[in-house]
């Protein structure tokens, strides 16, 4: 049996964002900043940005601040900070892969 099937789904969902359980229903938006594309969904007062794409470790700092402005730019809203209750993050402090967001709109 070939590989190749398995390899070629593998890289057909690696360029995929799903939203959260909790964010389905989401709007769901692309926004590029500084060269990193973000998927934005938005559901009610509350962000989930998903960064898409490889970054290198030394790379990555610079994630965090422009997660929080791809959610105010793709919002039109100013983020209060990390969501909380059933939409807090399950992610590590740190994580510049997804963050969840409260917005004050």
């Amino acid at each position: 049996m070939s590989k190749a099937p398995f390899f070629l789904i593998l890289g057909l969902l690696a360029g995929c964002a799903s939203p959260a359980p909790q964010f389905f229903g989401a709007s769901r938006h692309t926004v590029t900043l500084d060269g990193i594309e973000f998927v934005v969904f938005l559901k009610g007062e509350r962000a989930e940005v998903v960064r898409m794409g490889f970054l290198r470790r030394a790379e990555r700092g610079r994630v965090p601040p422009l997660m929080i402005r791809a959610a105010e730019k793709v919002s039109g809203c100013t983020v209060a900070g990390p969501a909380g209750g059933l939409y807090r993050s399950p992610s590590l402090p740190g994580d510049t892969g997804e963050a969840r967001f409260q917005l004050d709109c």
